[in-house]
């Protein structure tokens, strides 16, 4: 956990799983994704909670939007470091940011971010809870 001009970022390692590779044993595009979700997860966690209890309190965060910049690549074996940050949030809506790091170079091989919006369990746009505005405002 870092804080990087004021702004709370999560570091979250873990190594490659093989099945996240392709046939040229480098880690798949869509992998990176899932990446992204993991180091939100994290985020979560840190910040003193879990998306389980987003969705026990019937709200979701649906992905509406995302962004990804692949300027590098890892493979099967090497660990993987996922930095996480709120790089916006709203009433109705939360942008987190991502870099997925090298660790043994430390180079920024990927990055990118989601956009998410706030629902009711029926899929109606909601206002985000009080109780997670709270959070995420004091981790941005």
């Amino acid at each position: 956990m870092t804080c990087d001009q004021e702004r709370l970022v999560i570091e979250t390692e873990f190594p490659v799983r093989y099945a996240e590779t392709d046939a040229m044993g480098v880690v798949h595009h869509a992998a990176y994704l899932v990446y992204f979700e993991e180091g939100r997860s994290q985020f979560m966690r840190d910040i003193g909670s879990d998306y389980a209890n987003i969705e026990a309190e019937c709200y979701r965060l649906p992905v509406t939007e995302l962004g990804v910049r692949y300027a590098g690549s890892l493979s099967y074996g090497e660990r993987v470091k996922i930095r996480t940050w709120v790089e916006e949030t709203r009433s109705r809506r939360i942008t987190f940011a991502y870099q997925v790091i090298g660790s043994q170079t430390g180079a920024i091989l990927v990055s990118g971010f989601t956009r998410h919006i706030w629902t009711d369990s029926n899929g109606r746009v909601a206002r985000a809870p009080d109780n997670w505005s709270q959070l995420f405002n004091a981790a941005g």
